[in-house]
This record gives C-alpha cells, structure tokens and sequence, in this order.
C-alpha cells in the first residue's frame, strides 16, 4: 500500500477511474470553496494515479464532516492544451490532483 493510501477514509465513494482514463474537469461556476484550480476546469486529461479516498475538502471548510470520502486521482494534462500559448516543448505536462466529483469520463 502506498503512504497517501494509508490515510484513505471510509465510507468512500467507489473509485470510477483508473491509471490511463481519459477524464474530463468539470465546469462548475459555483461559490465556495471550491478545489478544483479555475484554469483546469473544462479540460481533459488523463488519470496518472489513483490516490486514495479522503475527506471532501469542500466540505470540511464548512465544519461538516466531509463524507463520503472522494476518491482522489493525479491527473496529467498536456500544457499546450491547458495554454494554448504556451511556448515549451510539445511533451510538456502539468499534473493535478483532483477529487472524483469534478471529473467526467472523456
């Protein structure tokens, strides 16, 4: 078992996605707090890691208990997709760990 997944919490959601999925970031516009960075919203890329299951940020800023625990996964994008200016090398990546409920199959 990996470090990050020893602090896996239950209940959790079932993880949906695996190494290699193609996801899609949501585009939520909603207030609060909200861990999904803006720029990343509406692209897509593609399932590094599975990280294991933790407590709905989200949630926990409001003093709730944050469960069901979302399943979190490292997700790699292109940059030139995610910037279309960006002017580094082609294979250039950026990579984001994002939880369950802001990602789409792609």
């Amino acid at each position: 078992m990996k470090a990050a997944e020893s602090w896996s919490v239950a209940p959790a959601e079932e993880p949906r996605f695996a190494a290699g999925d193609r996801v899609a970031v949501r585009r939520f516009d909603v207030p609060g707090h909200l861990r999904a960075p803006w720029y990343i919203r509406g692209h897509a890329g593609i399932v590094e890691r599975f990280c294991g299951s933790f407590r709905n940020p989200e949630e926990l800023a409001y003093n709730r208990s944050g469960l069901p625990a979302q399943p979190l996964y490292r997700v790699r994008f292109r940059q030139r997709e995610v910037w279309p200016d960006y002017a580094g090398p082609e294979a250039d990546t950026v990579d984001i760990e994002i939880y369950q409920h802001w990602l789409d199959p792609a």
